[in-house]
């Protein structure tokens, strides 16, 4: 992965997408209705409050949240709760129906396996991916790799 998904921090990774984009800091210090001086400041930070991150992703129209979710994907650790248990208490938050898989975390669990660093059942354990999702994504690697093969 390009960067660290276990150490994210969030003002440098800001600053790299500016820089990417070439954008202009009067645009910028204009939309997040703030001074030079404290877009510099976000710069710095390792973390930000939602609302700032929130602004920062419509402006340089990325998900800087999806770098968190990749985190918990990877490296929160497995739930307590057997997966057949009935959950008690329902709760009021939205439920969301799929996980978000990059393709970065696709490569990171597919080299964990093809190094042979982690089994596919400790993969789906630990990651709690699915085992069909899992075998989808080794059968599509393992055809794209046949692919380019025969193109070489």
């Amino acid at each position: 992965m390009s960067h660290s998904l276990k150490n994210i921090h969030i003002g440098s990774l800001i600053k790299q997408k500016t820089i990417e984009l070439d954008m202009e800091t009067s645009r910028i210090c204009n939309f997040m209705k703030c001074s030079v001086e404290e877009v510099e400041e976000m710069f710095l930070q390792k973390d930000l409050p939602t609302n700032i991150l929130l602004s920062w992703s419509k402006l340089l129209e990325y998900d800087f949240f999806r770098l968190y979710t990749q985190y918990l994907i990877l490296f929160s650790p497995p739930s307590k709760r057997s997966t057949g248990e009935v959950e008690k208490n329902v709760s009021q938050l939205p439920r969301f129906r799929k996980n978000i898989y990059t393709a970065e975390v696709i490569g990171f669990i597919l080299e964990l396996i093809s190094s042979r660093e982690k089994t596919k059942k400790q993969i789906i354990d630990e990651y709690r991916i699915p085992k069909t999702t899992l075998y989808k994504w080794i059968a599509k690697y393992n055809k794209n790799q046949q692919i380019r093969k025969k193109a070489e």
